[in-house]
């Protein structure tokens, strides 16, 4: 959202963009890959259209995927689709922002907390 900017303003979206890479790595427990069903309806009587998950991943690709799981995660008000257009989503490790990128999530203090815990307890 754009809180640590100093022109910060609720009604308004600063955030950043956000850029996933190596979406083909993408694992789903149990059978959802072959079973999850993902609907949308086009207004029109008897417009409801469903797409299984393997379907969406051989059209689209497993960055769609993780989109609409984003998606659903989101608040569902007017920025949501703001938001949702800074996503960058790769199916390998290469992108167009590399020289963008600021910070890995790799490098975020908790992670570094995190790991440096497991390291000190064994």
């Amino acid at each position: 959202m754009g809180k640590h900017k100093p022109i910060y303003s609720p009604a308004s979206d600063c955030g950043d963009y956000v850029v996933v890479t190596n979406c083909n790595l993408l694992k789903t427990s149990g059978n959802k890959f072959k079973q999850k069903i993902y609907r949308k309806h086009t207004q029109t009587p008897g417009g409801l259209k469903e797409m299984t998950m393997e379907r969406l991943v051989s059209k689209k690709g497993y960055g769609e995927v993780l989109r609409k799981a984003v998606s659903g995660m989101l608040p569902k008000n007017r920025l949501r689709k703001l938001r949702l257009e800074r996503l960058r989503t790769f199916e390998g490790p290469e992108h167009d922002y590399q020289q963008n990128v600021i910070r890995f999530w790799a490098e975020t203090p908790e992670v570094i907390k995190a790991n440096e815990w497991t390291k000190a307890k064994e």
